[in-house]
Protein backbone atom coordinates (compact mmCIF):
# COMPACT_ATOMS: atom_id res chain seq x y z
CA UNK A 1 0.00 0.00 0.00
CA UNK A 2 1.25 3.22 -0.88
CA UNK A 3 2.32 5.35 1.95
CA UNK A 4 1.29 9.46 2.13
CA UNK A 5 4.60 10.37 4.07
CA UNK A 6 7.64 8.49 5.52
CA UNK A 7 6.89 9.77 8.93
CA UNK A 8 6.85 6.55 11.08
CA UNK A 9 6.62 6.34 14.94
CA UNK A 10 5.63 4.34 17.07
CA UNK A 11 3.17 5.19 19.43
CA UNK A 12 3.51 2.55 23.16
CA UNK A 13 0.55 1.90 25.18
CA UNK A 14 0.81 0.98 28.77
CA UNK A 15 -2.79 0.76 29.89
CA UNK A 16 -3.47 -2.69 30.14
CA UNK A 17 -1.86 -5.40 31.40
CA UNK A 18 0.70 -5.67 29.01
CA UNK A 19 2.45 -2.74 26.92
CA UNK A 20 1.91 -2.92 23.03
CA UNK A 21 3.00 -0.19 19.97
CA UNK A 22 1.29 0.93 17.60
CA UNK A 23 3.54 1.48 14.27
CA UNK A 24 1.63 4.86 12.87
CA UNK A 25 2.51 7.16 9.88
CA UNK A 26 1.87 10.87 9.95
CA UNK A 27 0.85 12.96 7.27
CA UNK A 28 -1.11 16.61 6.55
CA UNK A 29 -4.85 16.52 4.87
CA UNK A 30 -6.44 19.44 4.18
CA UNK A 31 -4.58 21.28 7.25
CA UNK A 32 -4.44 18.45 9.95
CA UNK A 33 -2.59 16.23 11.13
CA UNK A 34 -3.56 12.72 10.71
CA UNK A 35 -2.23 9.52 11.80
CA UNK A 36 -2.61 6.31 9.96
CA UNK A 37 -1.74 2.85 11.81
CA UNK A 38 0.32 0.22 10.11
CA UNK A 39 1.00 -2.39 12.69
CA UNK A 40 0.21 -3.63 15.96
CA UNK A 41 3.54 -4.55 18.30
CA UNK A 42 1.96 -6.73 21.32
CA UNK A 43 4.19 -9.69 23.19
CA UNK A 44 6.73 -7.46 23.69
CA UNK A 45 8.16 -6.02 27.23
CA UNK A 46 8.14 -1.95 27.48
CA UNK A 47 11.85 -1.81 27.40
CA UNK A 48 11.67 -4.11 23.92
CA UNK A 49 9.30 -1.24 22.16
CA UNK A 50 11.05 1.61 23.90
CA UNK A 51 14.89 0.22 21.82
CA UNK A 52 12.07 -0.24 18.85
CA UNK A 53 11.08 3.54 18.87
CA UNK A 54 14.82 4.24 19.62
CA UNK A 55 15.76 2.87 16.39
CA UNK A 56 12.53 4.34 14.48
CA UNK A 57 13.74 7.61 15.40
CA UNK A 58 17.35 7.03 14.24
CA UNK A 59 19.10 6.35 17.63
CA UNK A 60 21.85 3.12 18.23
CA UNK A 61 20.42 0.09 19.40
CA UNK A 62 22.40 -2.39 20.53
CA UNK A 63 23.52 -4.84 17.54
CA UNK A 64 22.18 -7.88 19.87
CA UNK A 65 18.91 -7.03 19.97
CA UNK A 66 18.85 -7.38 16.20
CA UNK A 67 19.19 -10.82 14.85
CA UNK A 68 18.76 -12.45 11.77
CA UNK A 69 17.37 -16.36 12.52
CA UNK A 70 17.10 -17.52 9.71
CA UNK A 71 17.50 -16.78 5.86
CA UNK A 72 15.47 -18.61 2.92
CA UNK A 73 15.61 -18.42 -0.80
CA UNK A 74 12.50 -16.73 -1.99
CA UNK A 75 12.89 -14.78 -5.02
CA UNK A 76 13.48 -17.32 -7.51
CA UNK A 77 10.36 -19.41 -6.45
CA UNK A 78 8.35 -16.26 -6.11
CA UNK A 79 8.72 -15.26 -9.69
CA UNK A 80 8.20 -18.72 -11.37
CA UNK A 81 4.99 -18.59 -9.02
CA UNK A 82 4.06 -14.90 -10.27
CA UNK A 83 4.57 -16.30 -13.93
CA UNK A 84 2.63 -19.29 -13.72
CA UNK A 85 -0.09 -17.24 -12.43
CA UNK A 86 0.18 -14.80 -15.41
CA UNK A 87 -0.23 -17.91 -17.80
CA UNK A 88 -2.94 -19.05 -15.77
CA UNK A 89 -0.93 -22.39 -15.56
CA UNK A 90 -3.42 -22.95 -12.36
CA UNK A 91 -6.26 -23.00 -14.19
CA UNK A 92 -5.25 -24.57 -16.97
CA UNK A 93 -4.35 -27.99 -14.45
CA UNK A 94 -7.66 -27.73 -13.24
CA UNK A 95 -10.60 -25.32 -12.84
CA UNK A 96 -10.34 -25.23 -9.23
CA UNK A 97 -6.84 -23.58 -9.11
CA UNK A 98 -7.24 -23.48 -5.16
CA UNK A 99 -7.11 -27.10 -4.37
CA UNK A 100 -4.26 -28.43 -2.51
CA UNK A 101 -2.85 -30.66 -5.59
CA UNK A 102 -2.92 -27.91 -7.76
CA UNK A 103 -0.94 -26.01 -5.61
CA UNK A 104 1.11 -29.00 -5.15
CA UNK A 105 1.71 -29.43 -8.62
CA UNK A 106 2.92 -25.63 -9.31
CA UNK A 107 5.50 -26.05 -6.71
CA UNK A 108 6.80 -29.32 -8.35
CA UNK A 109 6.63 -27.20 -11.62
CA UNK A 110 8.62 -24.68 -10.22
CA UNK A 111 10.81 -26.55 -8.26
CA UNK A 112 12.12 -28.03 -11.43
CA UNK A 113 13.26 -24.66 -12.82
CA UNK A 114 14.49 -23.79 -9.56
CA UNK A 115 16.11 -27.18 -8.10
CA UNK A 116 15.39 -30.18 -9.86
CA UNK A 117 16.35 -33.28 -7.73
CA UNK A 118 14.16 -35.61 -6.66
CA UNK A 119 10.63 -35.28 -5.42
CA UNK A 120 12.15 -36.50 -2.15
CA UNK A 121 14.82 -34.12 -2.52
CA UNK A 122 12.45 -31.41 -3.10
CA UNK A 123 10.19 -32.51 -0.22
CA UNK A 124 12.90 -31.28 2.23
CA UNK A 125 13.77 -28.12 0.82
CA UNK A 126 11.55 -26.21 3.04
CA UNK A 127 14.04 -25.36 5.82
CA UNK A 128 16.75 -23.18 3.02
CA UNK A 129 13.78 -21.99 0.74
CA UNK A 130 10.02 -20.71 0.64
CA UNK A 131 9.03 -22.76 -2.19
CA UNK A 132 6.21 -24.68 -0.82
CA UNK A 133 5.27 -21.58 1.48
CA UNK A 134 4.90 -19.21 -1.79
CA UNK A 135 2.48 -22.01 -3.24
CA UNK A 136 0.09 -21.86 0.41
CA UNK A 137 1.48 -25.05 1.25
CA UNK A 138 2.44 -26.21 4.69
CA UNK A 139 3.87 -29.63 6.14
CA UNK A 140 4.94 -31.11 3.09
CA UNK A 141 4.42 -34.48 3.06
CA UNK A 142 6.29 -36.66 -0.38
CA UNK A 143 3.95 -39.20 -0.31
CA UNK A 144 0.68 -36.79 -0.25
CA UNK A 145 2.19 -33.53 -2.04
CA UNK A 146 4.14 -34.93 -4.66
CA UNK A 147 3.26 -38.76 -5.16
CA UNK A 148 -0.36 -38.55 -4.62
CA UNK A 149 -0.67 -35.13 -6.93
CA UNK A 150 1.20 -36.48 -9.86
CA UNK A 151 -1.19 -39.41 -9.90
CA UNK A 152 -4.15 -37.06 -10.52
CA UNK A 153 -1.71 -34.43 -12.53
CA UNK A 154 -1.60 -37.84 -15.12
CA UNK A 155 -5.34 -37.48 -15.39
CA UNK A 156 -5.10 -34.19 -16.38
CA UNK A 157 -2.54 -34.59 -18.93
CA UNK A 158 -4.55 -34.94 -22.46
CA UNK A 159 -6.97 -32.00 -21.08
CA UNK A 160 -4.47 -29.59 -20.48
CA UNK A 161 -2.26 -30.16 -23.58
CA UNK A 162 -5.32 -29.61 -25.00
CA UNK A 163 -5.92 -25.92 -23.57
CA UNK A 164 -2.24 -25.66 -24.63
CA UNK A 165 -2.55 -26.47 -28.38
CA UNK A 166 -5.87 -24.57 -28.50
CA UNK A 167 -3.74 -21.80 -26.81
CA UNK A 168 -0.50 -21.43 -29.45
CA UNK A 169 -1.56 -23.26 -32.39
CA UNK A 170 -3.95 -22.50 -35.34
CA UNK A 171 -5.48 -23.61 -38.16
CA UNK A 172 -2.69 -24.03 -41.28
CA UNK A 173 -0.14 -23.59 -38.08
CA UNK A 174 3.62 -25.17 -38.40
CA UNK A 175 4.02 -28.09 -36.18
CA UNK A 176 7.97 -28.83 -34.91
CA UNK A 177 7.86 -32.37 -33.74
CA UNK A 178 11.20 -34.63 -32.93
CA UNK A 179 11.81 -37.33 -30.64
CA UNK A 180 14.81 -38.52 -28.12
CA UNK A 181 15.82 -41.13 -25.83
CA UNK A 182 16.19 -41.31 -22.16
CA UNK A 183 18.30 -43.88 -20.52
CA UNK A 184 17.21 -45.62 -17.65
CA UNK A 185 19.41 -47.15 -15.02
CA UNK A 186 18.47 -50.11 -12.49
CA UNK A 187 15.64 -52.89 -13.26
CA UNK A 188 12.45 -52.05 -14.40
CA UNK A 189 11.31 -55.82 -15.05
CA UNK A 190 7.44 -54.81 -15.14
CA UNK A 191 7.50 -51.75 -16.80
CA UNK A 192 5.76 -51.54 -20.54
CA UNK A 193 7.89 -48.64 -21.28
CA UNK A 194 11.57 -49.13 -20.43
CA UNK A 195 13.20 -51.01 -23.06
CA UNK A 196 16.65 -51.31 -25.48
CA UNK A 197 16.69 -49.54 -28.32
CA UNK A 198 18.70 -47.61 -30.42
CA UNK A 199 19.93 -44.78 -27.97
CA UNK A 200 20.90 -41.05 -29.44
CA UNK A 201 22.37 -40.51 -25.41
CA UNK A 202 24.99 -43.12 -26.86
CA UNK A 203 24.70 -45.28 -23.89
CA UNK A 204 25.31 -48.50 -25.17
CA UNK A 205 23.79 -51.16 -22.25
CA UNK A 206 21.13 -49.00 -20.79
CA UNK A 207 17.15 -49.87 -21.38
CA UNK A 208 15.45 -46.26 -21.87
CA UNK A 209 12.29 -44.48 -23.07
CA UNK A 210 11.83 -42.60 -25.69
CA UNK A 211 10.04 -39.16 -25.38
CA UNK A 212 8.25 -37.23 -28.20
CA UNK A 213 7.71 -33.91 -28.04
CA UNK A 214 5.78 -31.43 -30.36
CA UNK A 215 5.79 -27.50 -30.22
CA UNK A 216 5.07 -24.71 -32.09
CA UNK A 217 6.64 -22.85 -34.20
CA UNK A 218 8.49 -20.43 -32.03
CA UNK A 219 9.05 -23.43 -30.02
CA UNK A 220 6.92 -23.29 -27.19
CA UNK A 221 6.02 -26.71 -26.20
CA UNK A 222 2.31 -28.07 -26.06
CA UNK A 223 2.56 -31.67 -25.48
CA UNK A 224 4.85 -34.82 -24.90
CA UNK A 225 4.10 -38.47 -24.80
CA UNK A 226 6.37 -41.22 -23.02
CA UNK A 227 7.01 -44.28 -25.97
CA UNK A 228 8.67 -47.76 -25.60
CA UNK A 229 12.24 -47.48 -25.94
CA UNK A 230 12.49 -49.67 -28.96
CA UNK A 231 9.94 -46.95 -30.55
CA UNK A 232 11.40 -45.59 -33.79
CA UNK A 233 11.00 -42.49 -35.37
CA UNK A 234 9.02 -42.71 -38.08
CA UNK A 235 6.65 -45.13 -36.69
CA UNK A 236 5.37 -41.95 -34.30
CA UNK A 237 4.52 -40.12 -37.41
CA UNK A 238 0.97 -41.18 -38.28
CA UNK A 239 -0.63 -40.99 -34.87
CA UNK A 240 1.16 -37.72 -33.77
CA UNK A 241 -0.34 -35.99 -37.17
CA UNK A 242 -3.77 -38.15 -36.20
CA UNK A 243 -3.34 -35.80 -32.62
CA UNK A 244 -3.21 -32.75 -33.59
CA UNK A 245 -6.01 -33.50 -36.46
CA UNK A 246 -8.49 -34.89 -33.70
CA UNK A 247 -7.10 -34.38 -29.89
CA UNK A 248 -6.30 -30.55 -30.69
CA UNK A 249 -9.01 -30.07 -33.44
CA UNK A 250 -6.18 -28.38 -35.82
CA UNK A 251 -7.74 -28.99 -39.77
CA UNK A 252 -4.74 -27.92 -41.45
CA UNK A 253 -1.67 -28.48 -40.44
CA UNK A 254 2.46 -28.06 -41.86
CA UNK A 255 4.39 -31.08 -40.42
CA UNK A 256 7.50 -30.05 -39.61
CA UNK A 257 10.02 -33.48 -38.89
CA UNK A 258 13.66 -34.24 -38.60
CA UNK A 259 15.67 -36.01 -41.51
CA UNK A 260 14.45 -39.34 -42.31
CA UNK A 261 11.38 -39.28 -40.02
CA UNK A 262 9.13 -39.05 -43.10
CA UNK A 263 9.64 -42.05 -45.12
CA UNK A 264 8.36 -43.13 -48.71
CA UNK A 265 5.54 -45.39 -47.29
CA UNK A 266 4.25 -43.28 -44.25
CA UNK A 267 4.11 -39.96 -46.60
CA UNK A 268 2.36 -42.04 -49.05
CA UNK A 269 -0.35 -43.07 -45.81
CA UNK A 270 -0.26 -38.92 -45.01
CA UNK A 271 -4.11 -37.28 -46.24
CA UNK A 272 -1.52 -34.24 -48.14
CA UNK A 273 -5.39 -32.02 -48.33
CA UNK A 274 -4.95 -31.64 -44.66
CA UNK A 275 -1.51 -32.11 -43.71
CA UNK A 276 1.89 -30.70 -45.34
CA UNK A 277 5.13 -31.97 -44.77
CA UNK A 278 8.37 -30.48 -43.94
CA UNK A 279 11.80 -32.59 -43.72
CA UNK A 280 15.03 -33.37 -44.83
CA UNK A 281 16.52 -36.75 -46.73
CA UNK A 282 18.81 -38.63 -45.82
CA UNK A 283 22.43 -39.19 -47.24
CA UNK A 284 21.05 -42.28 -49.02
CA UNK A 285 18.01 -40.62 -50.67
CA UNK A 286 19.99 -38.01 -52.16
CA UNK A 287 22.04 -39.81 -53.66
CA UNK A 288 18.99 -42.17 -55.25
CA UNK A 289 18.12 -38.78 -56.77
CA UNK A 290 21.56 -38.51 -58.87
CA UNK A 291 21.74 -41.69 -59.30
CA UNK A 292 17.87 -41.09 -61.40
CA UNK A 293 19.21 -37.73 -62.58
CA UNK A 294 16.48 -35.73 -60.49
CA UNK A 295 19.41 -33.96 -59.03
CA UNK A 296 23.47 -33.49 -59.88
CA UNK A 297 26.33 -32.55 -57.54
CA UNK A 298 27.26 -29.54 -59.61
CA UNK A 299 23.58 -27.82 -58.17
CA UNK A 300 24.65 -27.76 -54.70
CA UNK A 301 25.48 -23.96 -53.95
CA UNK A 302 26.82 -22.38 -50.92
CA UNK A 303 25.69 -19.20 -51.17
CA UNK A 304 21.81 -19.93 -53.02
CA UNK A 305 19.12 -22.43 -52.45
CA UNK A 306 18.35 -24.22 -55.43
CA UNK A 307 15.10 -25.66 -55.63
CA UNK A 308 13.95 -29.31 -57.70
CA UNK A 309 10.56 -29.61 -58.41
CA UNK A 310 9.69 -33.41 -59.29
CA UNK A 311 5.83 -34.00 -59.07
CA UNK A 312 4.58 -32.46 -56.26
CA UNK A 313 7.57 -32.38 -54.26
CA UNK A 314 9.72 -29.88 -53.93
CA UNK A 315 13.63 -29.91 -53.49
CA UNK A 316 15.58 -27.36 -51.29
CA UNK A 317 19.19 -28.06 -52.55
CA UNK A 318 21.32 -26.63 -49.54
CA UNK A 319 25.32 -26.62 -48.70
CA UNK A 320 26.64 -25.78 -45.66
CA UNK A 321 30.85 -25.35 -45.85
CA UNK A 322 31.50 -25.25 -42.44
CA UNK A 323 29.97 -28.19 -42.12
CA UNK A 324 31.24 -29.39 -45.41
CA UNK A 325 34.97 -28.97 -43.65
CA UNK A 326 33.75 -31.15 -40.53
CA UNK A 327 32.61 -33.80 -42.23
CA UNK A 328 35.79 -34.19 -44.60
CA UNK A 329 38.08 -33.60 -41.31
CA UNK A 330 35.96 -36.23 -40.00
CA UNK A 331 36.42 -39.03 -42.39
CA UNK A 332 40.06 -38.57 -42.48
CA UNK A 333 40.36 -38.47 -38.93
CA UNK A 334 38.62 -42.21 -39.01
CA UNK A 335 40.24 -43.02 -42.31
CA UNK A 336 43.34 -42.54 -40.44
CA UNK A 337 42.15 -44.12 -37.56
CA UNK A 338 41.07 -47.06 -39.15
CA UNK A 339 44.17 -47.64 -41.29
CA UNK A 340 46.91 -47.60 -38.16
CA UNK A 341 44.83 -49.92 -36.70
CA UNK A 342 44.99 -52.28 -39.60
CA UNK A 343 48.53 -51.63 -39.92
CA UNK A 344 48.83 -53.20 -36.23
CA UNK A 345 46.62 -55.89 -37.30
CA UNK A 346 48.84 -57.24 -40.90
CA UNK A 347 52.24 -56.79 -38.88
CA UNK A 348 50.84 -58.99 -35.68
CA UNK A 349 52.58 -61.88 -35.17
CA UNK A 350 50.93 -63.50 -32.50
CA UNK A 351 47.97 -66.29 -32.50
CA UNK A 352 44.85 -65.42 -31.39
CA UNK A 353 41.11 -67.24 -31.96
CA UNK A 354 40.75 -64.72 -34.16
CA UNK A 355 42.07 -64.65 -38.03
CA UNK A 356 43.62 -61.41 -39.12
CA UNK A 357 40.49 -60.80 -41.54
CA UNK A 358 38.14 -61.49 -38.38
CA UNK A 359 39.66 -58.39 -36.81
CA UNK A 360 40.57 -56.45 -40.08
CA UNK A 361 36.81 -56.67 -40.34
CA UNK A 362 36.03 -55.04 -36.84
CA UNK A 363 38.18 -52.79 -36.89
CA UNK A 364 37.02 -51.49 -40.26
CA UNK A 365 33.23 -51.66 -39.19
CA UNK A 366 34.33 -49.84 -35.48
CA UNK A 367 34.54 -46.31 -37.43
CA UNK A 368 32.38 -47.09 -40.86
CA UNK A 369 34.91 -46.70 -43.29
CA UNK A 370 34.19 -49.91 -44.78
CA UNK A 371 33.35 -48.96 -47.98
CA UNK A 372 36.57 -47.28 -48.44
CA UNK A 373 39.22 -50.17 -47.74
CA UNK A 374 39.93 -52.62 -50.39
CA UNK A 375 41.45 -56.15 -48.99
CA UNK A 376 43.56 -58.15 -50.72
CA UNK A 377 45.14 -61.97 -50.19
CA UNK A 378 44.53 -63.51 -46.60
CA UNK A 379 45.86 -64.66 -43.68
CA UNK A 380 49.55 -63.66 -42.80
CA UNK A 381 48.68 -62.25 -46.96
CA UNK A 382 46.54 -60.03 -45.86
CA UNK A 383 46.60 -56.18 -47.59
CA UNK A 384 44.82 -53.48 -47.56
CA UNK A 385 44.42 -50.41 -50.26
CA UNK A 386 42.14 -47.10 -49.14
CA UNK A 387 40.26 -46.33 -52.31
CA UNK A 388 40.90 -42.65 -53.06
CA UNK A 389 38.89 -42.46 -55.50
CA UNK A 390 35.64 -43.18 -53.77
CA UNK A 391 36.87 -40.93 -51.10
CA UNK A 392 36.66 -38.07 -53.25
CA UNK A 393 33.75 -39.18 -54.71
CA UNK A 394 32.04 -38.98 -51.12
CA UNK A 395 33.72 -35.86 -50.16
CA UNK A 396 32.15 -34.38 -53.01
CA UNK A 397 28.96 -34.25 -51.02
CA UNK A 398 30.11 -33.30 -48.00
CA UNK A 399 28.29 -30.36 -46.83
CA UNK A 400 25.52 -30.83 -48.79
CA UNK A 401 21.94 -31.45 -47.81
CA UNK A 402 18.27 -31.33 -49.26
CA UNK A 403 14.91 -29.88 -47.36
CA UNK A 404 11.80 -31.34 -49.49
CA UNK A 405 8.47 -30.06 -48.86
CA UNK A 406 4.78 -30.38 -50.77
CA UNK A 407 3.54 -27.05 -49.64
CA UNK A 408 2.80 -24.98 -52.77
CA UNK A 409 5.45 -22.34 -53.83
CA UNK A 410 2.72 -19.56 -53.53
CA UNK A 411 2.50 -20.11 -50.16
CA UNK A 412 6.13 -20.98 -48.88
CA UNK A 413 9.56 -20.00 -50.89
CA UNK A 414 12.47 -22.02 -50.92
CA UNK A 415 13.89 -19.57 -48.47
CA UNK A 416 11.24 -19.98 -45.95
CA UNK A 417 10.66 -23.60 -46.16
CA UNK A 418 14.49 -24.03 -45.55
CA UNK A 419 13.97 -21.70 -42.50
CA UNK A 420 11.22 -23.30 -41.25
CA UNK A 421 12.93 -26.73 -41.43
CA UNK A 422 15.71 -25.24 -39.14
CA UNK A 423 13.08 -24.14 -36.44
CA UNK A 424 13.53 -27.82 -35.53
CA UNK A 425 16.69 -26.34 -33.31
CA UNK A 426 13.72 -24.82 -31.10
CA UNK A 427 13.07 -28.66 -30.24
CA UNK A 428 16.44 -29.99 -29.80
CA UNK A 429 16.96 -27.04 -27.62
CA UNK A 430 13.72 -27.87 -25.11
CA UNK A 431 15.21 -31.71 -25.18
CA UNK A 432 18.79 -30.38 -24.45
CA UNK A 433 17.00 -28.06 -21.54
CA UNK A 434 14.61 -31.19 -20.31
CA UNK A 435 17.33 -33.62 -20.16
CA UNK A 436 19.91 -32.09 -18.80
CA UNK A 437 20.96 -28.00 -18.89
CA UNK A 438 18.47 -26.85 -16.45
CA UNK A 439 15.51 -29.05 -15.48
CA UNK A 440 17.19 -32.21 -15.58
CA UNK A 441 14.59 -35.03 -16.59
CA UNK A 442 17.57 -38.07 -15.69
CA UNK A 443 18.07 -39.66 -13.38
CA UNK A 444 14.31 -40.72 -13.33
CA UNK A 445 14.31 -41.81 -9.64
CA UNK A 446 10.68 -43.38 -10.38
CA UNK A 447 9.65 -47.65 -11.19
CA UNK A 448 5.96 -47.07 -12.19
CA UNK A 449 4.87 -46.38 -15.99
CA UNK A 450 2.78 -43.85 -14.91
CA UNK A 451 4.98 -42.09 -11.98
CA UNK A 452 7.72 -41.73 -15.26
CA UNK A 453 4.66 -40.60 -17.64
CA UNK A 454 3.58 -37.77 -15.14
CA UNK A 455 7.60 -36.93 -14.48
CA UNK A 456 8.31 -36.27 -18.65
CA UNK A 457 4.99 -34.21 -17.84
CA UNK A 458 6.21 -32.01 -15.06
CA UNK A 459 9.67 -31.52 -17.17
CA UNK A 460 7.65 -30.73 -20.34
CA UNK A 461 5.72 -27.94 -18.22
CA UNK A 462 8.74 -26.67 -16.68
CA UNK A 463 10.26 -26.29 -19.78
CA UNK A 464 7.05 -24.07 -21.14
CA UNK A 465 7.20 -21.99 -18.11
CA UNK A 466 11.41 -21.86 -18.57
CA UNK A 467 10.39 -20.90 -22.37
CA UNK A 468 8.44 -17.95 -21.40
CA UNK A 469 10.54 -16.64 -19.11
CA UNK A 470 13.12 -16.44 -21.77
CA UNK A 471 10.86 -14.57 -23.86
CA UNK A 472 10.71 -12.00 -21.71
CA UNK A 473 14.36 -11.98 -20.63
CA UNK A 474 14.96 -11.31 -24.80
CA UNK A 475 16.04 -7.95 -24.03
CA UNK A 476 18.26 -8.62 -21.31
CA UNK A 477 19.53 -11.58 -23.63
CA UNK A 478 20.08 -8.85 -26.32
CA UNK A 479 21.73 -6.31 -24.80
CA UNK A 480 24.91 -8.96 -23.50
CA UNK A 481 28.05 -9.67 -24.45
CA UNK A 482 29.36 -12.47 -27.30
CA UNK A 483 31.63 -15.59 -26.07
CA UNK A 484 33.97 -14.89 -22.84
CA UNK A 485 32.27 -11.49 -22.29
CA UNK A 486 28.58 -12.74 -22.10
CA UNK A 487 27.26 -12.52 -18.14
CA UNK A 488 23.13 -12.81 -18.44
CA UNK A 489 22.48 -16.56 -18.82
CA UNK A 490 18.99 -17.78 -17.90
CA UNK A 491 21.06 -20.12 -15.07
CA UNK A 492 23.00 -16.93 -14.19
CA UNK A 493 19.90 -14.71 -13.41
CA UNK A 494 18.06 -17.84 -11.84
CA UNK A 495 21.16 -17.89 -9.51
CA UNK A 496 21.42 -13.97 -9.02
CA UNK A 497 17.20 -14.43 -8.16
CA UNK A 498 18.00 -17.10 -5.26
CA UNK A 499 19.76 -14.24 -3.27
CA UNK A 500 16.61 -12.35 -3.18
CA UNK A 501 16.02 -14.17 0.47
CA UNK A 502 13.18 -14.24 3.05
CA UNK A 503 14.40 -13.19 6.28
CA UNK A 504 13.27 -14.07 9.96
CA UNK A 505 14.30 -11.08 12.28
CA UNK A 506 14.26 -11.02 15.79
CA UNK A 507 14.17 -7.15 16.81
CA UNK A 508 14.66 -7.50 20.87
CA UNK A 509 13.28 -10.80 21.09
CA UNK A 510 10.09 -10.17 19.15
CA UNK A 511 10.23 -12.13 15.69
CA UNK A 512 9.42 -10.65 12.51
CA UNK A 513 10.20 -11.48 8.54
CA UNK A 514 11.54 -8.98 5.24
CA UNK A 515 12.53 -9.63 2.16
CA UNK A 516 15.81 -8.76 0.57
CA UNK A 517 16.14 -5.55 -1.20
CA UNK A 518 17.01 -6.16 -5.01
CA UNK A 519 19.65 -5.28 -6.24
CA UNK A 520 19.63 -2.77 -9.14
CA UNK A 521 20.37 -5.86 -11.81
CA UNK A 522 18.10 -7.70 -9.86
CA UNK A 523 15.18 -4.96 -10.08
CA UNK A 524 16.19 -5.18 -14.11
CA UNK A 525 15.09 -9.02 -14.13
CA UNK A 526 11.97 -8.20 -12.03
CA UNK A 527 10.38 -5.85 -14.28
CA UNK A 528 11.56 -7.70 -17.35
CA UNK A 529 9.66 -10.74 -16.22
CA UNK A 530 6.74 -8.28 -15.29
CA UNK A 531 6.93 -9.45 -11.02
CA UNK A 532 6.21 -6.95 -8.35
CA UNK A 533 8.13 -7.50 -5.11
Amino acid sequence: MKRKSDSYHLDIRTQQKSPYGLLRNSYREDGKVKKETIACLSGLSLAQLQNIRAAIRGKSMPGEELVITATREYGASFVCAELMKSLELDKTIYSRPSEEWVRSSMAMIAGRIVYAGSKLFLSHCGTYSALWEVFGIENVDVNVHCYATMDKLLERQESIQKTLAKKHLYDGTLVLYDITSCYMEGEYDDSELVDFGYSRDRKRGHEQIILSLLCNKEGCPIAVEVLRGNTKDETTVLDKINDIHKKYGIENIIFVGDRGMVTQAKYEQINHDTTKIISALTHNVIKELAEKEIIQIGMFDENNIVEVIDSELRYCLCKNPEMAAKETQTRQVLLKKTCEELDKIIKCTRKTKYTKEMRAGKAVNACKMGKFIVFEGSGEDLKYTVNQEKVAQEAMWDGCYIIYTDVPKEDMTAVETVKNYKNLINVEQAFRNMKTVRLELRPVFHKKDDRIKCHAFICMLAYYVMWHMKQKLQPLFDSDGVGADRKFTFDYIMESLKHICKNTIEVCGAPSSSITRPSYEQKRMLALLEVNM
